[in-house]
């Protein structure tokens, strides 16, 4: 510890922590891929030998180990300055951060992880730990998070409590029966498709633009107070109706494969792609809906004089028989009426 002075502001303590290194010490790194990978890098082993001594280590702030086949990370504790860790495409099966606690960006996406602990880790911002075998996931103190991409495990329940800076998640692929967002209300994207969800409450979560609920089991899903929404995805849930008077912004908006028997879009005129295929529609008015470029609603229950007023407003939709209509083509597509 040492004390200085300031010239500019004589009252004001200035501090340095000083650590005391053997540039001789050379970390026992057992796993043979691990090691490569440090040793080859020309930024992290310095000096050029076959060895990564503890110097190297703790002069280290980023690591990219991507694809590399590593079964085990043992050494990384010696990294303690490391702020970005990447072992996407791995084999580990543990994964210990106890000592790297400078660590905002973790990617630890596809590998074969029960388990990861974070409780050391507070200062983590951005977090990738999809495709793995988690059944949960504890973030309690890591309050700094902002990106949380978790999905494609097997987490049964996610408290997210105390993550109030999350502005993007993306939990889908889950065994998630619920999901309480009521403190989350910075986030922006919301992914919480192919779970188990029965319900959803966004009530509180005015800023997200972007949300894909699709594949679980909603029946009803008030988006009364999410008029910020863009890009809306609702497909394969047990939705018999969707009030979307308030959400003007909406340009993209996919429902397909639900129990609408309605759907008015008279308000949401700056749609511009739309999917409400599989359900049992009987008529639909889009005479508003001027900007439209895509559009698909196949398999409903239109009458023939229905498509007739579809197809006239959208010539450039194809018809065929069974009813369907496809996205735009680009050159001339015959069709055939039963």
């Amino acid at each position: 510890y040492c004390k200085m002075t300031n010239e500019t502001f004589p009252e004001a303590e200035l501090t340095t922590e000083s650590v005391t290194i053997n540039n001789n010490n050379i970390i026992e790194i057992p796993d043979a891929n691990f090691k490569k990978a440090l040793v080859d890098n020309t930024e992290i082993n310095t000096n050029g030998d076959t060895e990564i001594s503890e110097i190297e280590a703790i002069l280290t702030t980023s690591l990219n180990l991507r694809s590399k086949n590593i079964v085990d990370l043992t050494g990384i504790g010696y990294f303690s300055r490391l702020k970005s860790l990447s072992v996407y495409r791995n084999q580990l099966t543990s994964l210990d951060l106890t000592n790297n606690t400078a660590i905002t960006s973790l990617d630890c996406d596809g590998n074969n992880l029960t388990s990861l602990d974070l409780t050391n880790n507070l200062a983590i911002t951005n977090l990738d730990c999809r495709n793995n075998q988690f059944t949960s996931l504890d973030l309690t103190n890591n309050t700094a998070i902002a990106s949380l991409n978790c999905s494609d495990n097997k987490i049964t329940s996610l408290d997210l409590t105390n993550n109030t800076a999350i502005t993007s998640l993306d939990c889908d692929g889950n065994n998630l029966t619920s999901l309480d967002l009521t403190n989350n209300l910075a986030i922006t994207n919301l992914d919480c498709r192919n779970n188990q969800f029965t319900s959803l409450d966004l009530t509180n979560n005015t800023a997200i633009a972007s949300l894909n609920c699709s594949d679980n089991k909603i029946t009803s899903l008030d988006l009364t107070n999410n008029t910020a929404i863009t890009s809306l995805d609702c497909d394969g849930n047990n939705l018999t109706s969707l009030d979307l008077t308030n959400n003007l912004a909406i340009t993209n908006l996919d429902c397909r494969n639900n129990q609408f028997t309605s759907l008015d879009l008279t308000n949401n005129t700056a749609i511009a792609s739309l999917n409400c295929s599989d359900n049992k529609i009987t008529s639909l008015d889009l005479t508003n809906n001027t900007a439209i470029t895509y559009l698909n609603c196949e398999n409903n229950k239109f009458p023939f004089s229905e498509l007739q007023k579809i197809k006239t407003k959208y010539s450039e939709f194809s018809y065929i028989s069974t009813k369907k209509l496809f996205s735009p083509i680009e050159k001339a597509d015959a069709f055939d009426i039963d």
